[in-house]
């Protein structure tokens, strides 16, 4: 997987382009900027937004060319990220730490155990932001795993996000304009909570 993504990412252009998720800009505008943590954060637009919006940002990815990518784009926009190489499994941060944790398109195989492990690192009535593809997804063209396993459900992330006082789980039918590889209609969920 790590070989496929950095293949994806050493392309010039920003194959998510540069603009942030628009769901996790209108949720995080809702919020007094901290410390946020963006696991699986790719090319770093939402890292950049974040730090622009004034947020102390720490993100990672398992990709080196995505790493690359990031802090060149924050040099470009005058930005600070902490912007770590690792994977779920390797990332490591002091407990209650942040003020809110994004997964933004974050899937993988060991889901559950990644949502379970990042929520440690997340501050008493800190807040979660996810979007994410359904498992609807896999019958669209607009972007995605193409295994069903890596997709979300409702009942999945309420099991995943248990330990969370106050949680907000939908699904949506979209319009994907973010580069590329999620272009069109598109099957997600959304979730806002707190720990």
């Amino acid at each position: 997987m790590k070989e496929m993504w950095d293949k994806r990412y050493a392309q010039t252009d920003f194959v998510y382009g540069t603009e942030p998720n628009g769901f996790f800009k209108q949720q995080l505008l809702k919020l007094t900027p901290g410390k946020i943590l963006l696991p699986a954060e790719g090319e770093g637009r939402n890292a950049v937004f974040a730090a622009k919006a004034s947020w102390e940002v720490y993100a990672f990815d398992s990709s080196i060319e995505a790493k690359k990518k990031a802090e060149n784009w924050a040099k470009q926009n005058n930005v600070q990220i902490n912007y770590q190489l690792s994977t779920y499994e390797e990332a490591d941060y002091p407990n209650d730490f942040f003020d809110a944790i994004a997964f933004i398109y974050a899937h993988s195989t060991t889901r559950s155990s990644n949502h379970k492990k990042m929520l440690q690192f997340l501050k008493p009535n800190g807040t979660i932001i996810l979007e994410g593809f359904s498992k609807k997804q896999i019958n669209n063209s607009s972007g995605g795993p193409k295994n069903i396993d890596m997709l979300f459900s409702e009942e999945e992330l309420h099991s995943d996000f248990t330990a969370c006082q106050d949680i907000k789980i939908w699904a949506e039918d979209i319009e994907l304009y973010e580069g590329i590889h999620h272009s069109g209609k598109a099957s997600v969920i959304r979730l806002i909570g707190q720990k």
